[in-house]
């Protein structure tokens, strides 16, 4: 998803999302980590999203402080 697709969603929506984002980052290390999956590179895909998520939420937040 991208961050012009967030900017739409609602504060809740994007605190839904951030949390699975996270539960899928979990699993994804733990499968890493007993050698279930071969997919390393989901591990820094995960990480982006979740850090565009914190940004648009951040960016939200500036907004209705300001106006």
């Amino acid at each position: 998803m991208r961050a012009s697709e967030m900017r739409d969603l609602t504060p809740a929506e994007l605190a839904e999302l951030l949390d699975d984002t996270k539960e899928e980052l979990f699993n994804l290390r733990f499968q890493l980590a007993v050698s279930q999956s071969e997919d390393t590179a989901s591990l820094g895909t995960l990480r982006r999203r979740i850090a565009r998520i914190k940004t648009v939420m951040h960016e939200q937040d500036q907004e209705v402080r300001s106006g």
